[in-house]
């Protein structure tokens, strides 16, 4: 009896650890980027692979919130050249396409260089942003 309700438990801790382990993004295909702090993580990836100059892109993204950290009211995406001091010519549009996940439009880098593309995360009156560094050729 008392292995059978050993062999119970540990099956329902492997369920449970099975679903922690499911990583953030994980429903988006390809290859992806992982940004994190203390509340969220997102997982990212760019269409094309490879961001041109001059020419428009995706970004698909997940947004998983960390802790007992609320899920998102609003998520906008942008970028921005620190070594130039601005921003893109585009605005870009932010769609919901599935809990947690996001599909972001209308992005151009309009000239080669560093981007910092920055995902702000809105819940109530807070926003927390993250950013990844891209070098474009």
């Amino acid at each position: 009896m008392n292995v059978v309700r050993c062999m119970i438990g540990c099956c329902a801790l492997l369920s449970l650890g099975a679903q922690a382990a499911d990583p953030c993004g994980s429903t988006l295909p390809g290859d992806k980027r992982v940004l994190d702090n203390a509340r969220y993580q997102i997982a990212y990836r760019t269409e094309p692979q490879t961001v041109p100059t001059g020419a428009h892109f995706v970004v698909d993204f997940a947004v998983c919130p960390r802790g007992k950290a609320a899920a998102p009211t609003a998520v906008r995406v942008d970028a921005n050249m620190p070594d130039h001091r601005h921003g893109m010519n585009y605005k870009p549009v932010v769609t919901k396409v599935g809990p947690g996940v996001y599909r972001a439009e209308g992005l151009l880098f309009h000239m080669p260089g560093r981007w910092d593309l920055t995902f702000d995360i809105v819940t109530g009156n807070t926003t927390q942003r993250l950013a990844s560094t891209l070098r474009v050729e």
